[in-house]
């Protein structure tokens, strides 16, 4: 409970900021949020891991890391929790229906919000505040067989089979 108080005061604190005169419109940081199904803890270089990952020890080294955020079983519990900062069924766990996500809190302060990757939540992620999506809405997919969850913006993306 103590940790979704704290991220979501962090989002509030940073888009209230990011949306006042402390920074000129094209002066206010961009906001790059990883999240990486079946990514262990020490996977990367920035978190003590032997496998190089020069690029993402970048922006972690210039940014913020979160060191305190704990994954659940399933991985659209985990999303819910980094969108919403509250846990899955706070925010009316697959349905969003009770939870503002960070592209909704990003958008109303006037930032660009994308979002590229597997989304296994309900709807689609442009009825959450992304402004613009692409990648594929179920759990999982067959890039042998073809697969018809995939978007670009809402509208459907065919991948054919190869």
């Amino acid at each position: 409970m103590a940790h979704s108080r704290i991220f979501r005061s962090f989002v509030i604190a940073l888009c209230l900021v990011s949306s006042s005169q402390a920074w000129p419109a094209d002066d206010r940081p961009n906001i790059v949020l990883i999240m990486a199904d079946d990514l262990g803890f020490a996977d990367l270089g920035c978190y003590g891991s032997e496998i190089r990952t020069p690029h993402i020890d970048q922006l972690a080294a210039q940014g913020l890391r979160f060191s305190q955020f704990y994954n659940t079983a399933k991985c659209h519990s985990s999303r819910v929790s980094l969108l919403t900062g509250l846990y899955c069924d706070q925010a009316g766990g697959e349905s969003l229906s009770r939870g503002s996500t960070i592209a909704e809190v990003l958008g109303d302060a006037d930032y660009f919000t994308a979002m590229v990757g597997k989304w296994h939540l309900s709807k689609q992620p442009t009825d959450f505040g992304f402004q613009r999506y692409w990648g594929h809405l179920s759990g999982a997919t067959n890039f042998f067989t073809g697969d018809n969850t995939f978007r670009l913006n809402g509208e459907e993306w065919s991948v054919p089979a190869t």
